[in-house]
């Protein structure tokens, strides 16, 4: 097992995500869930993440069940503070309490602010909740050893947050594999972390599996690397960023772990000529509408829209196949902002130097998505 350093700890660069553990009958087969864990922590595996709303409150409950079988020096475990649902603000302690509880632990190891985005910035930042001063204190009396955050908004957003919280963040989990590195701009979160000494913890290395199914244009990179694997090189591409601590893959079988383990035994990072065969691929899987965000068309909507915005989450959306990253940001949006308030004047369209009808974008998406 591959490993890097936090501060005074030996961190493995795999680590287990619990938000895809296996199921029976509907609920979460503990069974094999221990096989998985046993075989994680007897090869080297040493951090478990997990959080309040993974498998509907009942990640926390199992993994903490299977790991207080275990001595507690032998693991790091991590969960979160559920402000994605802003019917949680001002709960803080009230969770917190509950996590504890929930998973037999006296303290946490690692504890984040979960998901920060253009939906909750807002409340996060809101002094009255109490979340933030709530989670120094329970970090000065031992029962957090290490606080940091998850980010799925824009680096606006992420800019936001750390400007009031950076200081006391000593970490940050960002959606990071090759495919976003570019097309949702992880490369500058990276860059932006990297100035504050914040070191990376990666969610989504395969983008819940999309990026291990191969397709015709990897088929093509085979050619060339005989060796390829989507799987393989997708984790090669995280062992070749420094400032990546820790994978989380969110395993779903013993076989899928084992072969986790099996990918973090050895240090392979990408070479140049491999890490560009990614990006080539990553673009052309990646290409939707063609919008510079040149903002035209922006400027003159009778309606407000931001419509470079919309159209990148348009495209994620496509390219997503649904998923939660655009419903969520478009809730942040006022209504009559949205695509559905589109009146299909076609100003924009006359602006556009790309061409792009717009209007039908708009159209298209409120179908996709509703309002």
């Amino acid at each position: 097992m591959l490993y890097r350093i936090f501060k005074d700890k030996k961190l493995s660069l795999l680590s287990m995500g619990t938000m895809r553990l296996p199921v029976k009958d509907s609920v979460i087969d503990e069974e094999e869930t221990a096989l998985m864990i046993d075989y994680a922590l007897k090869n080297g595996v040493n951090y478990f993440d997990t959080a309040w709303g993974y498998h509907g409150g009942e990640s926390e409950r199992v993994v903490g069940k299977i790991l207080n079988r275990y001595p507690r020096e032998s693991y790091y475990i991590a969960t979160k503070f559920p402000g994605y649902d802003l019917n949680n603000m001002g709960k803080v302690e009230e969770i917190f309490e509950k996590q504890l509880q929930k998973t037999g632990m006296e303290y946490f190891d690692f504890y984040l602010i979960h998901n920060v985005c253009e939906l909750n910035i807002d409340e996060y930042l809101n002094p009255v909740h109490g979340t933030y001063e709530y989670l120094l204190e329970q970090k000065r009396n031992g029962r957090i050893k290490h606080l940091g955050f998850s980010v799925h908004g824009s680096t606006e957003t992420m800019n936001r947050f750390l400007e009031k919280y950076g200081e006391n963040m000593e970490f940050c989990q960002i959606q990071l594999n090759w495919v976003d590195y570019d097309f949702q701009n992880a490369k500058e979160k990276i860059r932006i972390l990297n100035n504050l000494g914040i070191p990376v913890w990666v969610m989504e290395p395969l983008r819940g599996g999309k990026l291990a199914k191969e397709n015709e244009a990897m088929t093509e990179i085979r050619k060339k690397y005989p060796d390829f694997s989507p799987v393989k090189w997708s984790y090669r591409f995280l062992k070749s960023i420094p400032s990546v601590v820790t994978v989380l893959s969110g395993a779903s079988s013993v076989s899928q772990m084992q072969e986790n383990v099996s990918l973090f035994s050895e240090d392979d990072p990408l070479s140049d000529s491999e890490m560009k065969e990614l990006f080539t691929l990553a673009d052309s899987m990646t290409r939707g509408v063609p919008c510079t965000a040149c903002r035209y068309c922006a400027k003159d909507c009778p309606m407000g829209i931001n419509i470079p915005d919309i159209i990148a989450m348009y495209n994620e959306h496509t390219f997503t196949g649904g998923g939660f990253l655009a419903p969520m940001k478009l809730q942040s949006i006022p209504e009559e902002n949205r695509p559905s308030a589109c009146i299909s004047c076609g100003k924009c369209k006359e602006l556009c130097p790309q061409c792009i009808d717009i209007p039908d974008i708009m159209e298209k998406f409120t179908q996709k998505i509703g309002k």
